[in-house]
């Protein structure tokens, strides 16, 4: 199911006239939230980070053949990956929903405008080196530092938004019999156009 509604926002994001892009960086072992599986070794064994480094080739015959203005928006996990592309100046601009093994510190370095949507529930983030579960107000409380961070380092444009009523993957793993886990899903691709409009054309 998961798989299936990640391949309709990336239809969506290309109805609205964008060239999308979804390179498989798990190699064919997606995390499922299988309880056998090691969440922490799953991640050590797929690293964003170097998921990022993997992305540059990608990044470049993108600009070289088709003269593209690059952005990036992601889920979980890649929340990190999305941050390390953004320390460079390979896009222009990026999305992250509900991210997961995000260190804030990393946003001391982001280069290009930034929009977080987070989960009003309870929450996953990567913080001096421990994973810790973040209620409401530290998920607010992340939010804020990632955007003090970001508005007095290095003065680009951010949003944040924290939506009510829902958890972590409310963007991308979502009930479809729900209507409010489906408008909710909703505004936030909204969100994420409206982003892109706005920063890559």
């Amino acid at each position: 199911m998961a798989d299936m509604l990640q391949r309709q926002v990336a239809d969506k994001v290309g109805e609205a006239g964008y060239y999308v892009v979804v390179p498989d960086f798990f190699n064919g072992q997606p995390y499922t939230g299988d309880p056998s599986v090691n969440i922490t070794q799953w991640i050590e064994d797929h690293s964003p980070v170097k998921a990022a480094q993997d992305a540059k080739p990608i990044f470049a015959t993108l600009k070289k053949k088709r003269k593209h203005i690059l952005g990036v928006g992601v889920y979980c996990w890649g929340g990190k990956f999305a941050v390390e592309i953004a320390k460079t100046n390979d896009v222009k601009a990026i999305v992250i929903s509900h991210p997961s093994s995000l260190n804030v510190d990393d946003m001391r370095e982001v280069k290009c405008p930034i929009e977080i949507l987070g989960a009003l529930r309870m929450t996953q983030l990567h913080h001096k080196s421990s994973y810790i579960s973040l209620c409401v107000p530290l998920v607010k409380e992340v939010i804020r530092i990632i955007t003090l961070y970001i508005y007095k380092l290095c003065i680009i444009p951010y949003y944040g938004k924290i939506f009510p009523g829902v958890a972590h993957g409310f963007a991308c793993r979502y009930n479809t019999s729900d209507p409010f886990a489906v408008k909710t899903a909703g505004q936030a691709l909204a969100l994420m156009l409206e982003w892109f409009e706005k920063y890559l054309k």
